[in-house]
């Protein structure tokens, strides 16, 4: 499976899209390079939430590796998502190229580092990585299989039982909302609540512990529109996602402008407050020729 990433991640195909070699080389070599900013934290968390699921073509049995490609330095958290990907059991391989940040790539990837992080200086020199990468890649999947599970935990995304239902997005204001949700059947152990601007921005996550069910989120940007995701975390497994998207209100204005108390060199101006404005600024420039003073 493919995503490439800017401001927006976006799924190029799913795992279950092709079942040759020749198919995925066909597509790698129809894709369109997708420029803009590098929002590689938000891509991370597309991938969980999009990408590795069953319904994507994600098998419950089959080790989890997901490999990051980056020419730049994270615009977001990339670290904060990251680690939520490794504490589920998904193997993250890290390569740079031209300005990548190697202490980010290094951060992100899984141990150990000396097998999954890797940096070259151009484009053209990612071919030299390929049989090297290929070997770890599959040393990695014949370890991981091998190992006897001790603990059998739930697998990920094995339905309802697993899945938080009925989101509720309330009390908006221009810095807060309030959202609330249905617990499924089985609590979790934590939820993951993941917010950020639709448009672009930094994603900002809120842990809280299986028995909650809502959560106030403060701090927002006034008049924007953010995407909110609630992610059921049960030990090294996640659940359905839910999803939801709600505006910011747009800060009051202050209202009723009077000018009074003219002078040659002096005038005053009154108005009816802005709620919860802590101070005013105030612009004032002479009128063009021909407009009225």
């Amino acid at each position: 499976g493919l995503s490439q990433y800017s401001s927006d991640p976006r799924t190029e195909w799913d795992l279950s899209t092709y079942s040759t070699r020749e198919q995925v080389l066909e597509a790698v070599r129809n894709l369109r390079y997708k420029g803009g900013n590098t929002f590689t934290g938000l891509a991370l968390t597309h991938v969980l939430e999009q990408n590795l699921k069953p319904d994507a073509g994600a098998r419950l049995e089959a080790e989890k590796l997901v490999i990051l490609l980056t020419d730049g330095k994270s615009q977001d958290d990339a670290n904060l998502a990251a680690q939520t990907l490794k504490n589920l059991g998904i193997e993250i391989f890290a390569i740079g190229v031209k300005n990548a940040d190697e202490a980010e790539l290094r951060q992100v990837a899984s141990e150990p580092l000396e097998l999954s992080v890797y940096n070259v200086l151009d484009f053209p020199l990612l071919g030299s990585l390929v049989g090297k990468l290929t070997r770890a890649l599959c040393t990695r999947i014949k370890d991981r299989s091998h190992k006897e599970t001790t603990v059998k935990d739930t697998p990920v995304n094995t339905g309802p039982q697993l899945s938080p239902t009925d989101l509720k997005i309330s009390a908006v204001t221009s810095k807060s909302m309030h959202l609330a949700w249905s617990p499924p059947p089985r609590a979790p152990r934590k939820y993951r609540v993941v917010y950020y601007p639709s448009k672009g921005g930094t994603p900002k996550e809120v842990v809280l512990e299986g028995a909650v069910s809502s959560v106030q989120l403060s701090n927002l940007t006034s008049h924007t529109e953010y995407l909110v995701s609630v992610i059921p975390v049960y030990g090294t497994a996640a659940g359905d996602g839910l999803r939801g998207v709600t505006s910011t209100l747009p800060l009051s204005s202050p209202r009723s402008l009077r000018v009074s108390e003219l002078s040659h060199n002096s005038l005053r101006l009154s108005w009816k407050a802005a709620q919860g404005a802590t101070h005013y600024l105030v612009l004032c420039s002479a009128a063009p020729d021909g407009a009225e003073d």
